[in-house]
C-alpha cells in the first residue's frame, strides 16, 4: 500500500466484527509503534495489549463515567448520545503508556516534559497506519480519566496512559470525514 494512500484512506472505525486479529498482524502493528521517532531516541512508550472481556468492560464503564462528567462540565447535550461500545466490541485494544522521564530537553523547560507525549502520538499514528495497511479498522480513543485508567490497567503512578487504540476487522463501511484544504491550514513565512 502506498504511504500517501494509507494516510488519506485511514478512518476511525467504531464498529468491529468479532473476527480475531492474527498474532502476526498484531506483532507487526506493535513493531510499527516501536519505529516512531522520539526525543533523544528515548523511546518513551510502553504498550499494554488488552484482549480480556472483563478489562474491556471496565474500560467502557470508565468511558461512560467520563462521558457523564463531560456532559455536566461542558453542557454539550450532543455528548450524552456518544457511545463507546466499540471498547467491548474491538477484539484488541492497545493502551499507549508514556514515560515523562524519557522526554527530551523540554523536561528542563517551564512547560515541563511534553516531547514524550509527542513521541507516543507518533507511535500511535504508526500503529493506526499499520493496522490500515493490514486491512484492519482502528480508532484512537482518549476519552478517559488518566487516574482511573492507571488503576484499571495497573499502570505505575509515574507513567501516563495517553491513548487506547481499538483494533479489529470493520463491521461495515467506515465513512470518510472532510478535511480543510491547504489554503486554510498552512501559512508560509
Amino acid at each position: 500500500m502506498d504511504l500517501f494512500d494509507a494516510i488519506r484512506e485511514r478512518r476511525s472505525c467504531r464498529n468491529f466484527s468479532d473476527q480475531p486479529i492474527e498474532q502476526e498482524d498484531l506483532d507487526r502493528i506493535l513493531e510499527a509503534g516501536l519505529w516512531a521517532p522520539s526525543p533523544l531516541n528515548a523511546q518513551p512508550w510502553g504498550f499494554i495489549v488488552i484482549k480480556s472481556a472483563e478489562m474491556k468492560s471496565r474500560l467502557l464503564a470508565e468511558a461512560n463515567r467520563c462521558r457523564q462528567w463531560a456532559v455536566e462540565a461542558s453542557g454539550w447535550k450532543w455528548l450524552a448520545s456518544y457511545r463507546a461500545d466499540f471498547l467491548e466490541q474491538a477484539p484488541v485494544i492497545i493502551a499507549v503508556v508514556g514515560d515523562p522521564k524519557k522526554s527530551g530537553v523540554d523536561m528542563f523547560q517551564d512547560d515541563g516534559p511534553v516531547g514524550y507525549q509527542h513521541a507516543c502520538a507518533a507511535a500511535t499514528q504508526n500503529m493506526l497506519l499499520a493496522a490500515h495497511a493490514l486491512g484492519l479498522g482502528s480508532v484512537w480513543f482518549t476519552f478517559f480519566d488518566k487516574g482511573e485508567i492507571r488503576t484499571i490497567l495497573d499502570i505505575p503512578a509515574e507513567k501516563v496512559p495517553l491513548a487506547l487504540i481499538c483494533l479489529g476487522k470493520p463491521a461495515g463501511e467506515v465513512k470518510p470525514v472532510p478535511r480543510k484544504g491547504l489554503e486554510k491550514m498552512v501559512t508560509y513565512l
